[in-house]
């Protein structure tokens, strides 16, 4: 094997030392066209670098999730404050503003919902339609270590090569299922497999352990997932830390629409993404904002 485990203590990610990005402000771009880069530089802030991305995408597969029942009245009202909206085709198209200015991650794979084999996906949209709706990426599940692991290897590598050809990225989600452990070799292991097969991004899970070393032997940017629901101080605690340890970015969904008042929680990301305030201080923002709000 190339890689033996007594090996790995001896892996140098040098973590001092960011990766040299060439004059454009995303990781690992400097050498795409223009038009990828163009959409790629809608969908990460120039000036910090970095991205909030709103999901709720999660109903091709679940159904009307809690607090998003009504996309119309949950998210809608988001939208001003995420830099980039994670979304299906089917509910940009009849729900969000086309009046809207956000850059548009438009979900391309699916087939089995919650009540089947979640990793028996397939690509779910032409490139085309992805030219026609104006997206700045589209977005495909990779389920390294899943049932169906190189079929969907497969379905990223396909929208990789229609990307390419009509300078549209794609963002490889990594896709945990409850019995792999997020932990960082295996985060490590999906984000670069994802990056090496020619993805543009990557959506992973934060660790709390050696995140750092996933962000920096990704030659792409990492965009933190955001997961369950967890306690406003946590979740900002999460964002602040995989920001300092590398992440591009965060994709909340549920730790945002999910709350007493996402309004004021999606303010509070953006305060720890792009104004680099603790998450202590993002905490009492989004109390003030909230009315005092706990959740």
């Amino acid at each position: 094997m190339a890689d033996l485990d007594g090996n790995l203590a001896a892996k140098n990610y040098h973590l001092d030392t960011p990766q040299d990005s060439e004059g454009f402000h995303v990781k690992g771009a400097a050498s795409l066209d223009f038009g990828m880069k163009h959409r790629l530089g809608r969908i990460f802030d120039a000036a910090s670098g970095r991205t909030v991305m709103l999901a709720f995408d999660h109903g091709y597969f679940q159904g009307p999730t809690r607090g998003l029942e009504r996309v119309d009245l949950n998210i809608v009202p988001l939208v001003p404050e995420a830099d980039a909206l994670m979304a299906t085709r089917g509910i940009i198209r009849t729900v969000i503003p086309p009046s809207s200015t956000n850059a548009l991650v438009v979900r391309a794979s699916g087939g089995p919902s919650i009540l089947k084999e979640l990793s028996d996906e397939r690509i779910a949209m032409d490139i085309s339609d992805a030219v026609r709706i104006d997206a700045n990426a589209v977005a495909v599940q990779v389920f390294i270590g899943g049932e169906n692991e190189t079929q969907s290897v497969h379905n990223m590598t396909r929208l990789v090569d229609a990307g390419l050809s009509h300078g549209i990225p794609v963002l490889g989600v990594t896709a945990v299922g409850k019995e792999l452990t997020r932990d960082a070799r295996y985060l490590g292991l999906a984000t670069r497999i994802i990056a090496e097969l020619g993805a543009q991004m990557v959506k992973t899970y934060y660790c709390e352990e050696g995140f750092a070393e996933v962000t920096a032997a990704c030659p792409v940017p990492v965009i933190m997932a955001g997961g369950k629901k967890l306690p406003v101080a946590d979740a900002l605690t999460m964002a602040r830390r995989a920001i300092d340890e590398g992440a591009a970015g965060v994709d909340m969904g549920r730790n945002i629409f999910q709350r007493t008042n996402p309004l004021a929680m999606i303010q509070a990301v953006r305060a720890v993404v792009h104004a680099e305030v603790t998450a202590q201080e993002a905490a009492r923002l989004y109390a003030d904002l909230s009315g005092g709000a706990e959740d």
